[in-house]
């Protein structure tokens, strides 16, 4: 069974996902800006989900963190939660 490590950034807005997206492409850290901005109780672990398999995440996450390329920041991803920001950290 396939199984993937990911970190995420949670937040209720379109728009400020884009603003912290552009951010960490500009060179801000990802840890950090979970830490400050998601929503998620991961974020006070820089975002951090560990391990997880298919199935165990809601399915519009499952696609892009079974699917995108690793360590890449994606998104915005829209759920039911928010919109997120996903860094797929390994996959196997």
């Amino acid at each position: 069974m396939s199984k993937a490590s990911a970190r995420h950034i949670l937040v209720n807005d379109e728009a400020k996902c884009l603003d912290l997206k552009m951010q960490i492409e500009q060179g801000a850290d990802f840890a950090d800006i979970a830490k400050q901005h998601s929503s998620c109780p991961s974020g006070k672990n820089g975002g951090d989900l560990g391990e997880f398999g298919p199935g165990q995440m809601v399915r519009e996450f499952d696609e892009v963190v079974f699917s995108a390329d690793l360590n890449q920041v994606q998104g915005p991803v829209k759920t039911q939660f928010g919109y997120h920001l996903l860094e797929v950290t390994s996959r196997t």
